[in-house]
C-alpha cells in the first residue's frame, strides 16, 4: 500500500449536467467515484490504523472470505 505521503497521479472526475437535472448529475458522480475507489481511499484515510492493527484486519478479512467460499462450494 502506498503512504500518504507518496505521490498520486489524480484525474479529474468530469460529470455533464445535461437536460436530465442535477440530481442525475450527482448520481452519475457518486457512481463514478464508488468505482475508482475515491471513497473506500477516503474512509481508510479517514483514522489512523497502527500496523500490527492492520495485519490483523487484513487477517481477518482473509479468513472471512475463505469461510465465505467455503460456505459457497459446499453442496447443498
Amino acid at each position: 500500500m502506498a503512504n500518504p505521503t507518496d505521490a498520486i497521479q489524480c484525474r479529474a472526475l468530469e460529470v455533464q449536467v445535461g437536460d436530465k437535472g442535477i440530481e442525475r448529475a450527482i448520481k452519475h458522480l457518486k457512481r463514478k467515484m464508488a468505482a475508482e475507489g475515491i471513497l473506500r481511499e477516503l474512509k481508510r484515510r479517514r483514522h489512523y490504523m497502527k500496523p500490527s492493527v492492520k495485519r490483523r484486519k487484513k487477517m481477518s478479512e482473509a479468513a472471512r472470505r475463505r469461510r465465505k467460499r467455503a460456505r459457497t462450494d459446499q453442496p447443498i
